[in-house]
């Protein structure tokens, strides 16, 4: 009994400092917006990009960061190079573009604004009439995202 309660003990610490994003997807992402009008988040980033892991851990570390993002934006998590479904926004149809054994989503690099590769991680934020109103290529460390956040709250 004590050796499974030493073992549940360390499995559960780790996650008792992080908090998740709440996410949302494309798909249901008109239906929020009439229940309740929000600028959006999407974040486009590849398992393979190391950044994007690291990224991800310190956003999840930060509380107030993700109440931040949960109480006042629509977050969408767009895994860009797996992603293969096909996605319906802004009056477009977007799909998956196959390359051997790889590819990349016609959405990522629709918003991309380097067309032939974007750059991982890549954050879109875009007002409640989904209106580009900032775009950042590469890490976007916590510190720098409340910042710009709260500029963008209080518009």
């Amino acid at each position: 009994m004590r050796l499974l309660a030493k073992f549940l003990l360390l499995i559960l610490i780790p996650n008792f400092g992080f908090s998740q994003i709440k996410t949302t997807t494309f798909s249901d992402l008109g239906n929020l917006q009439k229940v309740q009008q929000k600028s959006v988040i999407i974040h486009f980033y590849t398992d393979w990009c190391s950044v994007c892991k690291i990224e991800k851990y310190a956003i999840e570390k930060d509380k107030d960061l993700v109440k931040m993002i949960d109480e006042n934006f629509y977050f969408i998590n767009f895994e860009a190079e797996k992603t293969k479904e096909t996605i319906h926004f802004q009056g477009k149809q977007f799909n998956y573009l196959p390359n051997g054994n790889s590819g990349i989503h016609e959405l990522a690099l629709a918003l991309s604004k380097n067309k032939n590769q974007p750059v991982y991680p890549l954050w879109i934020i875009l007002d409640k009439n989904q209106n580009l109103i900032y775009y950042h290529e590469g890490e976007f460390k916590p510190g720098k995202m409340k910042e710009k956040l709260r500029e963008i709250i209080n518009l």
